[in-house]
């Protein structure tokens, strides 16, 4: 017994390092992008920006271009992260991941069908995003519904309609103009460039508050990952939380994807890291919020700056996305698992 009791303290202990470290990380990683840039700006000058006073030349680099940039990096990354993670926990599978089951595709189909077809302009596209990405859980989920949710079929059932949305998706830049076609590939391609209030506040709100609403709902994944007769032997009204999950996380991979484009593979990646942070054992959702958010800081950063070329955050993180998913499936495949 007292050696149970020390392994969880140890534990506890783990956890706590991990959860601060990866804090001052983000604090660290904002810092560096808002006082770097083709003109260097001191902590003092940006933190005086921050709290409204003007600096020249920093007043308009800072406050109108890196900030929003920033703050829309931290909110896309913790909304990926926290999502995926909850996903991935919920159904027992680290395949379980927005990026893998149509989700983001929905976003991205949504967007280019708003920007070549319907001509809307970014708040529009923003709206149909989020409208077609819950459109799509929603189908995903009816069509894998069968006396409960099984993990494995939802992710072949999403990863069939991500196919279909891939096609739709192609067929539609097929036929657009030069002008509808950058647009698009931009916004496809996952990206923090021309971030603005007017997109980052929304997601944002968004953040404030599904985040405490999946959190709270999220005390109940441990019972959950014993699975559905235990956990509702232990009292878990296991349909009722699962769709209040789904839904949350399902909006804020929505209204983040709307803001930032679908950056690859951050709701995938987070959760595994996070596990392996900490040690696993109990859900990992607020460590791996905090991993989207490094991973979308570090890598915006990255692809601006340590690079000869600057490239889009949504390809810097399918750079490291990409390996660790082959990795799984070898993996997975080896054990005589399934997916």
């Amino acid at each position: 017994m007292a050696r149970l009791r020390r392994a969880r303290r140890a534990q506890t202990v783990r956890r706590t390092v991990v959860l601060l470290v990866l804090a001052a990380l983000v604090v660290v990683l904002a810092a560096a992008s808002l006082m770097y840039g083709h003109t260097t700006y001191s902590l003092g000058d940006v933190g005086r920006v921050i709290l409204g006073r003007t600096v020249p030349g920093a007043s308009f680099t800072v406050g109108e271009l890196r900030l929003p940039r920033t703050v829309l990096g931290i909110v896309a990354g913790l909304a990926f992260g926290l999502a995926g993670s909850t996903f991935q926990t919920m159904l027992r599978n680290p395949l379980a991941s927005p990026d893998v089951i149509g989700i983001s595709t929905g976003a991205g189909t949504g967007a280019a069908f708003a920007i070549i077809v319907l001509g809307l302009g970014s708040i529009g596209t923003s709206v149909f995003a989020i409208v077609c990405a819950l459109a799509v859980a929603a189908t995903v989920y009816a069509l894998s519904y069968r006396s409960g949710v099984s993990g494995t079929r939802l992710i072949l059932i999403g990863i069939g309609v991500a196919a279909m949305l891939e096609s739709v998706t192609t067929y539609l830049l097929s036929r657009a103009s030069q002008w509808d076609l950058q647009e698009a590939m931009r916004w496809l391609t996952g990206s923090l460039n021309g971030a603005a209030w007017l997109t980052t506040v929304p997601a944002l709100i968004a953040l404030l508050v599904l985040g405490p609403l999946l959190l709270g709902a999220g005390r109940h994944l441990e019972a959950l990952q014993l699975g559905e007769d235990a956990a509702a032997a232990l009292g878990v009204r296991v349909e009722a939380t699962r769709i209040v999950m789904i839904v949350s996380a399902v909006a804020l991979i929505a209204f983040a994807t709307a803001a930032s484009g679908p950056i690859a593979f951050v709701a995938f990646l987070a959760g595994p890291i996070a596990a392996r942070l900490t040690g696993g054992g109990r859900p990992v959702l607020v460590p791996a919020a905090l991993v989207g958010a490094v991973l979308v800081l570090a890598s915006d950063f990255a692809g601006q700056w340590l690079v000869g070329t600057r490239y889009p955050v949504g390809v810097i993180t399918g750079v490291l996305g990409a390996p660790y998913l082959i990795y799984l499936i070898i993996r997975t495949n080896r054990s005589g698992g399934s997916l």
